[in-house]
């Protein structure tokens, strides 16, 4: 019985993946460069910011000021 009841949980678990699937449209090399680019560079910013969350000594901390305001002028012209 108990066998039953784990096949049909699979099933459902399977419906609710393919329902929660969205149709996107392609992206053209371009566009998908450009989300590869925006991701990379948001990735960068968060590092940037945990490390400024952490620096002690005020040079460092004025240098992840720079590098995140120059991510931030990046992602601008992305936008």
């Amino acid at each position: 019985m108990a066998r039953g009841f784990e096949s049909k949980n699979v099933e459902f678990q399977q419906e609710e993946a393919q329902r929660g699937r969205t149709v996107k449209p392609a992206l053209t090399p371009e566009e998908k460069a450009r989300a590869e680019q925006r991701q990379r560079l948001e990735l960068a910013r968060a590092r940037a910011s945990d490390d400024l969350s952490r620096a002690k000594v005020a040079a460092h901390r004025r240098m992840l000021e720079q590098a995140i305001a120059a991510l931030d002028a990046e992602l601008d012209k992305l936008s």
